[in-house]
């Protein structure tokens, strides 16, 4: 038998579910003789024969669980550690997070401004106040919260993912979440417009107040 350890990066894992549900793929491939997973670092060390199982059989098991993989070579570990340490993935993944919260704020401030401000007595641009103007009202908090959705797809890539996979972890629950909100907000945005073209009033005053695209933003966020 021969004895190889090797050491993989994984992408996608963002929680302890995640690295549970790789390991648990990973130590199911025949040959397989342990694994260890580290969530901060993103990565896993493997030993297994190298006579019953190779790396792709391992990176198509992290791949069929719902996330990337990928052999780190001699040049990651040793002979270029130094550069490897300069292009470190979980500082990479803590600048690319801080990216996305800056972006979702500047739109979810304004998203929040509008759907509530008016609850709280802040005034609100006459083309977004009132009956006459619910589908504006309705249409821009939309507006707002694409940007917040498309900087965020990462949550959707491994969310539903994962949950197809048959192991959701937190990305799905976020999915699910802004999914629901979002959904809604456009089956809203439909009554409104609705309400509006068949001179409902009580339709339109009721679907107005029943937007949660600010719900799915702050989820995100």
């Amino acid at each position: 038998m021969d004895v190889m350890k090797k050491t993989f990066d994984v992408t996608g894992m963002t929680c302890s579910a995640c690295s549970a549900h790789v390991e648990k793929s990973v130590a199911k491939v025949a040959g397989v003789r342990s694994v260890t997973i580290n969530l901060l670092s993103n990565n896993m060390a493997v030993d297994y024969d190298e006579s019953a199982v190779n790396d792709a059989a391992i990176i198509t098991a992290v791949e069929h669980a719902g996330y990337g993989a990928s052999v780190r070579g001699p040049a990651q570990t040793a002979a270029h550690s130094a550069p490897r340490a300069a292009a470190d993935p979980m500082k990479d993944e803590i600048k690319n997070m801080k990216r996305r919260l800056i972006v979702s704020f500047i739109f979810l401030i304004p998203l929040f401004y509008i759907s509530m401000g008016h609850m709280m007595g802040l005034p609100l641009p006459h083309i977004l106040h009132g009956n006459a103007n619910a589908l504006s009202f309705a249409f821009t908090q939309f507006l707002l919260t694409l940007p917040i959705i498309y900087i965020n797809r990462k949550y959707y890539q491994v969310g539903y993912k994962t949950l197809l996979r048959g192991a959701p972890n937190m990305d799905s629950l976020i999915a699910i979440g802004s999914t629901a909100a979002l959904v809604y907000g456009v089956v809203a945005i439909y009554m409104i417009g609705w309400g509006l073209g068949h001179g409902d009033a009580d339709i339109v005053s009721r679907y107005s107040m029943d937007l949660y695209f600010e719900s799915a933003g702050m989820i995100l966020t």
